[in-house]
């Protein structure tokens, strides 16, 4: 058959059931959920695997029919019958802010903007003056700070000779400075989460204290380089994180991404690696140089913080809108 234009994947609600489920391995799946919470639908998450089911999967109770069928119409996501609706637990919608800097701007920032907004995620940019009024917790759950420098999110790189911070009025100076970094601090201790993107999570070690080494940090072009690469990579599958990630698989590698090791310490149990760097032979395309550096290490690492956590994104699992095959990394702490 000839096809003259193209043709969109319409998801199935299945034979009429008390309940429904839906597979969380799949990325269009959060923008389904993302629907049935506009709807103020209530849905669940599955945490342990049972009668077919995988840690991420999502439940609903079918007392919503009309909404199921136009949400598996939109997304192309199936709804399968499940006898028991109150498996797993409830799972909110978390209020998200994501960092935007005035100077310069930053592309990590817009693309993960576009990702989300295209996905359903709602979400408000947070500026400097924002953080550093301090308070977080009243306004956000989640706070994403995209792949940036830590002298550019608090403000303390030198002065460009292309560009003088001086030649801005104050309030559009980037830059959160030490009341920011206290400020979330506190955001973290009582209860927030903060998603470090790529270079942002130097930022969260050396500023929020997190107790993890950047193996590649202070690394010379001849004893690593990585300039943009597919590498193998394992996920913990039973990791919240990585739930709906395949144990091997893919992730792209940038030039200043991050591998981590944990630092010894009296928390080390508060410190979960929810992806790592293959053993050996972790180069599938593109170019790798010194491939022992960052071999074994974590590319994803979630540490606990008072009643918080930071995750440590070594790579960006949503980098141009692309890297579709990781974007569950980044999704799976936007919905908790």
């Amino acid at each position: 058959r000839k096809l003259a234009a193209p043709v969109a994947a319409v998801g199935k609600l299945a034979a009429k059931s008390a309940a429904y489920s839906i597979d969380g391995r799949l990325n269009d799946s959060f923008r389904a959920v993302n629907m049935l919470f506009d709807k103020g639908v209530a849905v669940r998450r599955i945490e342990k695997p049972s009668d077919g089911l995988r840690p991420g999967d999502f439940a609903v109770a079918g007392s919503h029919e009309d909404v199921l069928n136009t949400v598996a119409a939109a997304t192309g996501v199936d709804f399968r019958p499940l006898q028991n609706a109150s498996q797993g637990r409830e799972v909110k919608r978390l209020r998200i802010g994501m960092y935007q800097r005035y100077s310069g701007g930053n592309i990590d920032e817009g693309w993960t903007r576009f990702l989300l907004e295209q996905f359903g995620f709602p979400y408000k940019s947070v500026m400097d003056a924002e953080i550093k009024k301090g308070d977080l917790n009243s306004n956000y759950d989640v706070i994403i700070l995209p792949d940036d420098s830590t002298a550019a999110l608090t403000g303390e790189r030198r002065e460009s000779p292309f560009r003088r911070e001086d030649e801005f009025p104050p309030e559009y100076r980037s830059g959160f400075g030490k009341e920011g970094v206290e400020a979330l601090k506190a955001f973290v201790e009582k209860g927030g989460t903060l998603a470090a993107l790529g270079g942002a999570s130097n930022f969260a070690i050396e500023k929020l204290e997190v107790r993890v080494r950047n193996v590649t940090a202070g690394k010379s072009t001849k004893e690593f380089w990585c300039p943009g690469s597919t590498l193998r990579v394992k996920s913990d599958t039973a990791n919240p994180i990585a739930w709906g990630m395949p144990e091997n698989g893919l992730a792209v590698y940038l030039q200043g991404n991050g591998a981590y090791e944990i630092l010894p310490s009296a928390h080390n149990d508060r410190y979960e690696v929810a992806m790592r760097y293959e053993d050996r032979d972790l180069l599938e395309s593109g170019w790798l140089l010194g491939e022992q550096v960052i071999a074994k290490k974590a590319a994803v690492v979630v540490a606990e913080t008072g009643k918080g956590r930071v995750i440590l994104y070594g790579i960006r699992p949503q980098h141009r809108a692309q890297t579709h095959g990781t974007y569950k990394l980044l999704f799976n702490a936007l919905v908790r």
